[in-house]
């Protein structure tokens, strides 16, 4: 693929090594969050990006990631994209936790990537949302190889959805498209797909297993669990804990 410009809001877990893969990958990439820009400066020059203002960093780019707590996407300028061109890609990778973003009614009735296209007032492709930190950074691998790891995206946009997978690939993970963004619940917290480190073709099956309506409460009753662990769970006890409602279902 060609050299893209990419803009990544937030370097959590997932955002820097998006940055990271992205950079070493020869695409420029700037990065924002919610530092001051000495230490913003500093975490940038370490992934191989640029740092960037909240504005700046949306600006003249092909891409923009978010990357942030979902709690966090309210307090967003509404009009930042703005002046950003509709073929500039835009894609999400949170997920919602009430303990931890507060209720929000709205989700009731619409995906939680819906909700942040309605925030963004901007479409969006839902994406690196269902993979854990360690696998992102630990288990990817060339295209082709045997027990290559599948991400699920979902969007409206086939041409975008067409440049996500490309970026997926990148990352050394295969891609399934789950659809559109109102489907996008099938790869929510939760879910068969969510977190589950499955390839190509169990993640097709996991999303078609996956039940509207049920995904909640069972995403609370995993975090329940794993929150009333001692010391904070491993990445095998997240890998074990999301993996759950698929032994309920006697598979």
């Amino acid at each position: 693929m060609k050299n893209m410009k990419i803009g990544i809001i937030g370097t959590g877990a997932i955002g820097s090594i998006l940055a990271e893969r992205f950079a070493q990958a020869g695409h420029q990439v700037k990065v924002t969050n919610t530092r001051a820009m000495p230490e913003l400066e500093k975490i940038a020059a370490k992934l191989g990006a640029t740092a960037a203002t909240l504005h700046d960093v949306v600006k003249d780019v092909d891409a923009i990631i978010f990357s942030m707590p979902f709690g966090a996407y309210k307090d967003l300028p509404k009009d930042l994209l703005k002046e950003v061109p509709q073929d500039v890609v835009v894609m999400d990778t949170s997920n919602y936790y009430p303990f931890r973003d507060g209720e929000i009614p709205e989700l009731e009735q619409i995906t939680e990537s819906e909700y942040i296209s309605g925030i963004l007032n901007r479409p969006l492709v839902k994406v690196f949302n269902n993979i854990l930190e360690y696998t992102l950074k630990h288990h990817g691998k060339t295209a082709g190889a045997e027990g290559r790891v599948a991400i699920s995206i979902a969007g409206d946009n086939p041409e975008h959805k067409k440049v996500v997978a490309q970026l997926v690939d990148l990352t050394g993970f295969d891609t399934v498209d789950a659809g559109s963004l109102a489907e996008s619940w099938r790869q929510q917290p939760g879910t068969p797909a969510y977190c589950t480190e499955l390839n190509e073709a169990e993640l097709k099956q996991a999303l078609g297993n996956a039940e509207e309506g049920k995904a909640p409460a069972i995403r609370d009753f995993i975090m329940d669990n794993l929150r009333k662990m001692v010391s904070w769970p491993t990445y095998e006890e997240i890998l074990a804990g999301n993996r759950l409602h698929e032994m309920g279902r006697g598979k």
